[in-house]
């Protein structure tokens, strides 16, 4: 069983920062490929970015592409997403998820999910 446990939500205007984090247990965390989605309401959950197992290799949505940064530590077992020059259109909730080994796009290649954490970003 993994768990995955999100935080660093919250309210912020546009322009501004937030540095979302993902504590993960449960199983050899640095063996896995770590993806964060985001679902804002109404819409489907889409892909933000991932890294892969060894934090090397990383890929980003086009709409978040030198805004958002994400990095992984596995001796503490976490993932972070930076994000920076907020936009309202960033506003959902995001998910850190696990399960492939290499880095994948489709949420539907990813077996554990966090709780999310809420993102609003104000105008």
């Amino acid at each position: 069983q993994v768990q995955l446990v999100e935080s660093g939500g919250g309210l912020v205007q546009a322009g501004g920062s937030l540095r979302l984090s993902c504590a993960a247990s449960g199983r050899t965390f640095s063996s896995y490929a770590m993806g964060w989605f985001r679902q804002a309401p109404g819409e489907e959950r889409e892909f933000v970015a991932a890294i892969s197992w060894i934090g090397s290799s990383t890929y980003y949505a086009d709409s978040v592409k030198g805004r958002f940064t994400i990095s992984r530590d596995n001796a503490k077992n976490m993932v972070y997403l930076q994000m920076n020059l907020l936009k309202p259109e960033d506003t959902a909730v995001y998910y850190c998820a696990t399960g492939p080994r290499d880095i994948r796009t489709k949420s539907s290649l990813y077996n554990y999910w966090g709780q999310g954490t809420q993102v609003t970003v104000s105008s």
